[in-house]
């Protein structure tokens, strides 16, 4: 509920320019682009930056091979002042796998921007926390471990801020005696960079029909983990991408490998949401495809030091979402800007922030605020991101119809014909379903039998979320909401076998029956959530939903 309808409690406020909410690319490049308009301008400008996780980065995860193009534009300077990209990329393949072979499809058969050659392979959290530590330098106030937990809007229906940092709610929704109730910070125009599903994002979109002229946006499960590997085996710079096995032809996704920094390999599987076997377990996927050959010599002799998951943008042009609201606007995962077949958004996360920055400033000097930013709209559609998205908008769903082979022979041919001016033969493909449509009933579907892990290449999901350094305060409401309880058992369970006991990366999950293995009932144990928001996404029945838990709450992720 807004924070400012009946019943609200007392709470200080807290006054800005611009609020923004969420320390990744998007949100710091934003906070950074202000702060040098103002300077240049001779004008102060207050900004302030909310971030949920206990510092900055500790919630980002991603491959990471960065395009430096996004953080040239705020800093053309990044190497001389140190920006932590360090490893260029230096090799870069490409392989279809079988379960015991690999084809290696030849670089030159791709169109140059999918290369990842003038790309670094880097840790993204590391570089959030080089940009805040800029931010800072320039003025803009960081507030780590404050939740971003409702709108508040004025007496228009317009967005004037958030309420952040509550605090103490106990189990039952009753304050505790640590109960803080928060503080709200108001801005003349407030910026969301909540990354993929965002809870505000989605409740902005829904309120406001932003999606109402764009197609449902489509999403992928990045899981990855981080290894240190010895000498013999490390390849600085070394990247390598795969399709096929595990997957079937009719299941999109595919495994990412990187050489980096300290003797890392960043390693990791996407699974693209809208799979329709309901059995399919992306966890399971992933382990099961570290152990092929292409993948594992890779980690021979290596251990596994960091585990994360998080949801990946897919939808693309047709999925973007209208960019402003009254009081706001949406930035970088938040608007849906990641390029789905480079597999990257951080470069235009950062220009995203850049773009929204300079419409805004432009509006506070002329006296506005708290109205619809549509300048913001319209920078987008001259900006690089949009010929981007533009160039690769069949790309996801010519794999989404014809299957991993022939869609990505199709999409091939259609990157090759779409850069020049952007004309497609195929117009603008539409998406469709939503991911949570796409899934079939279990009947229809064939179970899957995964492997055990041995526990060297491969590993149980509370393993993994022990090295994601997840903690929940537990006697709090569960963040994960249930908007009807009965539904898990009652539908889920006959109908889909109950698949969030196998889409959640973390285990959050399950179905637990009696001594007899009858009277089945669910449990949440929503102190294993890593954030990924698959749930949200995912669920056939959209029946949950994922709201932030009290500040700081989550995965801690040191370098990924």
């Amino acid at each position: 509920m807004p924070a400012d309808q009946a019943g609200a409690p007392e709470r200080d406020v807290m006054a800005y320019d611009v609020v923004i909410v969420g320390a990744g690319p998007s949100g710091l490049g934003a906070a950074i682009r202000l702060k040098q308009l103002a300077k240049a301008a001779g004008v102060e400008l207050s900004v302030a930056l909310l971030e949920k996780g206990s510092e900055v980065g500790a919630h980002i995860v991603s491959g990471a091979v960065i395009d430096p193009v996004g953080l040239a534009e705020l800093f053309p300077d990044w190497k001389q002042l140190g920006a932590p990209l360090e490893t260029p990329v230096s090799s870069d393949r490409f392989l279809l796998l079988g379960r015991k072979w690999s084809f290696e499809i030849p670089m030159w058969l791709m169109p140059g921007y999918v290369h990842n050659h003038g790309n670094y392979i880097a840790s993204l959290g590391a570089l959030c926390r080089w940009l805040a530590a800029r931010a800072e330098e320039a003025g803009v106030e960081i507030y780590p471990g404050m939740a971003a937990s409702e709108l508040v809007l004025d007496a228009t229906g317009a967005v004037k801020g958030v309420v952040a940092g509550v605090f103490g709610i106990g189990r039952d929704g009753a304050p505790g005696p640590a109960y803080q109730p928060g503080v709200e910070l108001h801005g003349r125009y407030v910026m969301i960079g909540e990354g993929a599903r965002g809870s505000l994002a989605k409740q902005l979109i829904q309120r406001f029909g932003l999606d109402q002229a764009s197609e449902p946006q489509k999403y992928g499960l990045g899981v990855k983990e981080l290894w240190q590997v010895p000498d013999a085996v490390f390849k600085p710079g070394f990247v390598q991408h795969t399709l096929g096995w595990p997957l079937d032809d009719a299941t999109g996704g595919g495994s990412f490998l990187y050489h980096f920094g300290d003797r890392y390999v960043s390693v990791g599987f996407i699974v693209h949401l809208d799979y329709r076997n309901p059995w399919l377990s992306p966890f399971d996927e992933f382990q099961r495809a570290k152990h092929h050959p292409a993948i594992a010599r890779h980690l021979r002799g290596g251990r596994r030091i960091a585990y994360g998951a998080r949801a990946v943008i897919e939808g693309g042009f047709q999925s973007t979402p209208r960019l402003y609201f009254p009081g706001g606007v949406l930035l970088g995962d938040a608007a849906g800007f990641l390029n789905f077949p480079r597999i990257k958004g951080s470069h235009n996360a950062i220009s995203s922030g850049k773009l929204a920055a300079e419409a805004a400033f432009a509006a506070l000097q002329e006296g506005r605020g708290g109205d619809a930013l549509a300048e913001y709209e319209e920078a987008y559609r001259g900006s690089r991101i949009w010929r981007e998205l533009h160039t690769v908008r069949n790309v996801k769903p010519l794999w989404s119809r014809f299957g991993t082979l022939f869609g990505n022979a199709l999409g091939l041919v259609e990157m090759f014909t779409t850069r020049f001016g952007g004309f497609s033969f195929f117009g603008t493909l539409k998406h469709g379903k939503t991911d949570a449509a796409a899934t079939g009933l279990a009947v229809d579907h064939r179970p899957i039998g995964y492997p055990k892990p041995d526990g060297v290449l491969s590993f149980d999901r509370l393993s993994s979320v022990f090295l994601s350094n997840t903690h929940h305060e537990e006697d709090q409401p569960p963040h994960l909401h249930l908007k009807d309880p009965s539904i898990p058992i009652e539908v889920n369970l006959p109908r889909y076998g109950e698949p969030a006991r196998l889409y959640c990366p973390a285990g959050v999950y399950e179905v637990l029956y009696d001594d007899q293995g009858a009277n089945p009932r669910f449990q949440v144990n929503f102190q294993n959530c890593v954030h990924c928001k698959t749930c949200d996404i995912k669920d056939p029945s959209q029946n949950i939903t994922w709201t932030t838990p009290q500040g700081g709450d989550g995965p801690n992720y040191p370098n990924m």
